[in-house]
């Protein structure tokens, strides 16, 4: 149940949500503004932030959008700047920005995808972490850091994701070294693992969202995958003082996929 005193949890604070522009990222932007939050969404095409800065206009929170490649050091460092220069602070950061390239044996995958996946989901973690955490502990309050990894890596692992699973499993190692070596700098760090979620990157090729749901009636012990909202939910939960005392945790959102 969503409570008054949850709704009110993030009330001026800002939040820089990276690959923001749709899907899980989009969730999390649009859940932090209705928490009061003050976000920032940052990712590669300028036109999908727009749309998502709109929709929490529209729903009456303050965004802003900022063009930025996490594989770019410098763009990392511009949006964390965005973000402090616009509202004064960054309090929280959600690193979600990703990409799949796969679906073919190992041996099928090309070098230009083994390293657009490494370059996205594993370098451009390391690099927001790296801005993140140098902003947040010269803070007086700190801050809270949330990394999007996956049940494909180091909980489960499927034919013809062998790349992504290495990337999203080093996103979850990584996650526990940083938050082991910044705890104490008043930045707490922790990690979502989705399975499939209603989004299109859990459509398989050629699939619609009816067969997708047939599916996960088949296979999922939930019956069904989950929503960006919950996805969303476990982001905001480790994010916020209830889960003060919360680190280096990797909570797993797949419909009891891997239980």
């Amino acid at each position: 149940m969503t409570t008054a005193a949850h709704r009110t949890r993030f009330t001026d604070r800002t939040v820089l949500v990276t690959g923001g522009g749709s899907g899980i990222g989009r969730g999390i932007a649009r859940a932090f503004a209705a928490e009061r939050a003050q976000v920032v969404v940052a990712g590669r095409r300028p036109e999908p932030l727009a749309q998502t800065v709109r929709l929490v206009e529209e729903a009456g929170g303050k965004a802003l959008a900022v063009t930025a490649d996490v594989s770019r050091a410098d763009d990392v460092r511009a949006a964390v700047a965005a973000a402090v220069d616009r509202f004064g602070s960054l309090d929280v950061a959600v690193n979600n920005a990703g990409v799949f390239r796969g679906g073919q044996p190992l041996a099928e995958l090309s070098e230009a995808d083994w390293r657009d996946q490494l370059d996205i989901n594993l370098t451009g973690v390391f690099l927001a972490l790296r801005a993140e955490i140098r902003q947040m502990r010269s803070q007086p309050a700190g801050g809270a850091i949330v990394n999007i990894a996956s049940t494909f890596g180091a909980h489960t692992r499927h034919p013809g994701a062998a790349a992504y699973a290495a990337t999203k499993a080093a996103v979850s190692i990584l996650t526990r070294g940083a938050a082991l070596d910044h705890i104490r700098d008043g930045v707490r760090i922790n990690a979502v693992s989705p399975g499939a979620v209603d989004t299109p990157m859990s459509l398989r090729p050629g699939e619609q969202e009816t067969d997708r749901a047939d599916r996960a009636r088949a296979t999922l012990p939930l019956g069904r995958v989950s929503t960006t909202d919950e996805v969303a939910a476990a982001v905001l939960y480790l994010a916020s003082d209830d889960a003060s005392s919360v680190v280096g945790t990797d909570l797993v959102v797949d419909s009891g996929a891997t239980a």
